[in-house]
């Protein structure tokens, strides 16, 4: 299956919803401009829900970290959220846990991002 993305502003944060597969740097090229777009606009607060990924391998976590890479630069922050079983092992194998800031809701991301 193939990475779906939607980004949507709710309560003055920018939502990225993943959806499918991301396995390969290529499936984000899309994604990443949006984000730069939104970083030139100022929007540098992201909430990034995976309640709707299956998987994600190297180059899945290689995206998420740029996605976390360009908020920071710009400033901004960007939380993990609704985190499924399989990810949160991956992200605990690879030490990515302790990089990333994770909640298990959207309510939390909102909340730690304020």
């Amino acid at each position: 299956m193939n990475l779906e993305y939607r980004i949507t502003e709710e309560q003055g944060f920018q939502v990225v919803w993943l959806t499918g597969e991301l396995i390969d740097k290529n499936q984000a090229i899309n994604l990443i401009q949006e984000i730069d777009e939104l970083m030139e606009l100022g929007k540098n607060k992201l909430v990034i829900d995976l309640s709707d990924l299956r998987y994600l391998n190297s180059s899945g976590l290689n995206v998420l970290i740029q996605l976390l890479t360009k908020t920071r630069s710009n400033g901004g922050e960007s939380v993990i959220c609704n985190v499924g079983k399989k990810v949160h092992e991956l992200l605990i194998i690879t030490k990515l846990n302790t990089l990333f800031k994770i909640a298990d809701n959207q309510e939390t991301a909102f909340h730690m991002l304020s």
